[in-house]
């Protein structure tokens, strides 16, 4: 059965930044598996609050699960990292880690899942998130370490001409490919629910710029972005294969 790993920072990343594609793929009959770094225990909490910092990882787990599913995911595994809290300002950080440590434990879910693409954060962090930046390092360092054995590696949120939210996309990784995920919408948005926590986090800004609220549904993207990170080049590419259909 042909398969897929999809490496994300934190609880939600993998809904809101490529929800849509994931979903696609599934019900195409490729076995997504998800992996994640962290439980994403320094982020918020919901708004009005749905539980507290000490708990905040163990609601998150469960969101995560329950979004997976939601997208039709075949398995969820957390690396085990602690994510820091927000800091003053909204400064970011990653986790505490050892780089070949992590690179090891990527391979490892490689190998645990027979993935033939690796689909992961970009090389800008998205919008600098110094734990996707991290992610995305040790994702490249896994590959090539495998050499030929290596999946195809491909990053989501890449930058395409209109994007809507340029700041969600990775400016030095134009798109090689940017997936429909329109029929996929209402798979992506009850994942997004999935994440209660996040929910107020995701409207937050666009609320901001519209000047009213916005719902949910609004703010998720109908379109999604990758580009091939490695290798360079490629005779025959599974996954274009696989999300145009052929």
């Amino acid at each position: 059965m042909p398969s897929l790993l999809c490496l994300v920072a934190h609880p939600d990343d993998e809904t809101i930044l490529c929800g849509g594609t994931l979903a696609l793929l599934a019900a195409r009959g490729i076995a997504v598996h998800v992996a994640a770094l962290t439980r994403g225990e320094g982020g918020e909490m919901g708004e009005p609050l749905l539980t507290d910092r000490a708990h905040l990882a163990q609601v998150r787990e469960s969101e995560m699960v329950c979004a997976v599913g939601k997208l039709g995911g075949k398995s969820l595994t957390f690396l085990g990292y602690v994510d820091p809290t927000v800091g003053p300002n909204n400064e970011l950080s990653a986790p505490e880690h050892d780089l070949a440590m992590l690179s090891g434990q990527i391979i490892a879910s490689l190998k645990q899942t027979g993935a033939q693409v690796l689909l992961t954060h970009g090389s800008n962090g998205e919008y600098g998130h110094p734990a996707h930046k991290l992610v995305h390092q040790a994702a490249l360092v896994a590959a090539a370490s495998l050499g030929n054995a290596a999946p195809l590696v491909y990053s989501f949120a890449a930058s395409y001409e209109k994007h809507p939210y340029p700041r969600l996309s990775n400016v030095d990784d134009p798109a090689d490919v940017v997936v429909d995920v329109s029929g996929y919408l209402e798979q992506k948005l009850a994942a997004a629910v999935c994440h209660a926590t996040q929910n107020a986090l995701f409207v937050r800004r666009r609320s901001e710029q519209a000047g009213h609220p916005v719902s949910l549904r609004e703010v998720l993207l109908t379109e999604e972005g990758f580009h091939r990170q490695w290798p360079p080049q490629v005779t025959g590419d599974l996954f274009l294969e696989w999300v145009k259909g052929k």
